[in-house]
């Protein structure tokens, strides 16, 4: 089985898991999902129904009961989903977390004391490259098996939208780094966009275009303020499209198509935050993004339409570096300055993804307070 982070779960949630289609138990503070096992066990699914969601602890050492030998717990370690915490309210910043009787307890840590995240069950950016075991993930989440396409399984799969928004914000990794199949069909290689075609396609029009607005002006001045202001403004537009389109979860519909859409649009990317080939935007959807813009920048700028095009080139530039920048902060090992910035976007995707949209830069989540509060390792 690949090295893994496992989840943390509450005792609420283990209880849920009662019935012969999920059933959990625990012992101590180890949590196991035995469903599979039900059929198979010597004494009938009825004894192990009686103890769902339930510590099994005592009565695997119950002489009255039936003394267990060791077979049964190879069984269980091998059906091992997670670990039993108090509470799933954590603070975002590694605090300790809030016990039931509301008194802090001690935050579970990794091997190296790294506070493992309450939700995602990670702890640090290396765990966004651990190799997902596909069975086990199916087995506990009850969301999408890796191994079949994905996006039939997302709009047939029924799902509660607040079931549905924490399992996708619940990040996995593909075998080898590959691409998780999304539909399984000849429409598999139209969802796949290597990072290089971003600027094979932008930059020539960038060029072109910033060519047509220079015959406007007749110093290059004002051609330079009017481009670089487009640049300014693409990055509160990153901003924008990050916190309100891309992560809309609160506002989505509660239906499958919704849900579908999301998960296409942004969704796909945190549940598979290391697949080179969905990171960045396919040129076909940004032009479906970018075109209502060419038209505000001329209703805004309707003055001149040199002025209008020159803003709009300096933001579609501003774009190519946040698409470059985000895959490169993804996939590459980058100079001194950019590494705290890498850190902090990958801390978006296993520490809290409802905080630190900004991708270039963390500047307009110091503005509009959602400025990431770092992991602190404990010492």
């Amino acid at each position: 089985m690949p090295s893994r982070t496992l989840p943390t779960f509450t005792r609420a949630e283990v209880e849920a898991h009662n019935s012969n289609k999920s059933l959990w138990v625990t012992i101590g503070t180890k949590v196991y999902d035995i469903t599979d096992f039900l059929e198979g066990h010597p004494g009938g699914p009825e004894l192990i129904e009686e103890y769902a969601g339930k510590d099994v602890g005592d009565i695997l050492k119950n002489e009255d009961s039936h003394t267990h030998s060791d077979s049964a717990y190879e069984i269980l370690d091998e059906s091992l989903v997670g670990f039993l915490v108090d509470s799933k309210t954590a603070s975002t910043n590694g605090a300790a977390t809030a016990g039931a009787n509301g008194h802090a307890s001690s935050p579970q840590l990794d091997a190296d004391g790294n506070k493992i995240h309450p939700r995602t069950g990670m702890s640090r950016e290396e765990d966004l490259s651990r190799e997902t075991d596909y069975s086990a993930d199916y087995r506990t989440h009850k969301f999408l098996d890796l191994g079949r396409p994905l996006f039939p399984q997302v709009l047939f799969g029924g799902f509660d939208k607040e079931f549905y928004l924490d399992q996708v914000h619940r990040p996995r990794h593909y075998k080898g780094g590959a691409s998780a199949p999304l539909f399984g069909n000849f429409l598999e290689p139209l969802s796949k966009t290597p990072w290089w075609v971003i600027p094979v396609v932008w930059l020539p029009a960038v060029t072109y275009g910033t060519k047509l607005a220079a015959e406007g002006f007749d110093t290059t001045l004002p051609l330079a303020a009017y481009w670089l202001g487009g640049l300014a403004i693409w990055t509160f537009v990153e901003y924008l499209l990050h916190r309100f389109l891309f992560h809309l979860d609160a506002y989505l519909p509660n239906n499958s198509v919704a849900l579908t859409a999301h998960f296409l649009l942004h969704g796909i990317h945190h549940y598979l935050p290391m697949d080179k080939y969905r990171l960045v935007m396919p040129p076909t959807l940004f032009v479906v993004l970018a075109t209502p813009w060419w038209h505000f920048a001329h209703f805004i700028f309707s003055y001149s339409w040199h002025a209008a095009t020159a803003v709009y080139c300096g933001a579609i530039f501003g774009y190519v570096c946040y698409d470059l920048t985000h895959y490169f902060l993804h996939h590459q090992n980058l100079p001194l300055w950019y590494k705290d910035l890498k850190k902090y976007h990958l801390e978006h995707h296993f520490l809290d993804y409802e905080n630190g949209f900004g991708v270039t830069s963390r500047f307009w989540d110091r503005i509009f307070g959602t400025e990431l509060v770092r992991v602190v390792k404990t010492a």
